[in-house]
């Protein structure tokens, strides 16, 4: 399937590993000139190297709006006007409530909600002058059913979720679409995380903790990031033209609300 989009600019936060880096090789391999960010120098060459030319990687801390204001220019500069933008970020603090400081509730508000309203307020305009564009945040599963050990992300996306449906109505008249995609338990350095801070309090092994993690998704494994690379790819495409303001549940069937 041709998704329409060889050729357009698009821009990837936090695309270094994981998800993000899955997302900006799906959209390389279908033609679109790809502009990455990341903090580490190391793992900003080696993603590059994976995309090659005509696309860039850059160093960018999504948290702050003077190192997102430079990529954009950057990006503008060397590979034109972005046409696709998709907000990522490694993940505020994990804890429960009552253990997170107000420091990391407000770093967790730079890092999920802070640097989306940058990145769109950047970026719209020309999307708006072009009469096309393509949004896409990465948020996740926690938007729709919270976890008692991802307090801050629980909170923070969902209320991504509830601007990304506010910012595809007033930008749909524009050609512009926009939609959040929720991974649910994906095999990532974020998850390896996750998996340690549970085998802590458990006291069981993390390999241990890994298997209890694929047993509990009905389709009995954890999302490979190109799976969902993919579905974040389709969305930015043509073909996803009367999709927006929908939050896509990419979770093996794990979740149990309908919404």
């Amino acid at each position: 399937m041709d998704l329409g989009i060889k050729g357009k600019v698009a821009m990837v936060a936090a695309a270094t590993r994981g998800i993000g880096l899955a997302a900006a090789q799906s959209l390389a391999r279908e033609g679109a000139k790809v502009s990455i960010c990341g903090l580490d120098a190391n793992r900003i060459k080696e993603a590059a190297a994976t995309l090659g030319a005509p696309h860039m990687a850059v160093r960018c801390d999504v948290a702050s709006k003077a190192d997102i204001e430079t990529w954009f220019k950057a990006t503008t500069g060397t590979l034109g006007p972005p046409q696709i933008i998709v907000t990522n970020t490694g993940g505020p603090a994990a804890g429960l409530i009552g253990d997170l400081t107000e420091e990391q509730w407000q770093k967790g508000f730079d890092n999920t909600v802070l640097n989306a309203v940058r990145m769109v307020a950047l970026a719209s305009p020309q999307m708006k002058e072009a009469k096309w564009g393509r949004i896409v945040h990465i948020t996740s599963l926690v938007a729709k059913d919270p976890d008692p050990v991802l307090s801050i992300s629980s909170t923070l996306r969902a209320g991504l979720g509830a601007m990304s449906r506010l910012q595809a109505k007033e930008l749909g008249p524009h050609g512009i679409t926009v939609n959040c995609v929720l991974p649910g338990s994906t095999d990532t350095d974020r998850q390896t995380h996750l998996l340690e801070i549970r085998a802590h309090k458990s006291g069981l092994h993390i390999d241990e903790e890994r298997k209890r993690a694929a047993l509990a998704v009905p389709v009995r494994r954890l999302a490979k990031p190109e799976e969902i690379g993919d579905v974040i790819a389709f969305l930015c495409s043509e073909r996803a033209g009367y999709v927006s303001g929908a939050q896509i549940v990419v979770d093996g069937a794990i979740t149990h609300g309908l919404g």
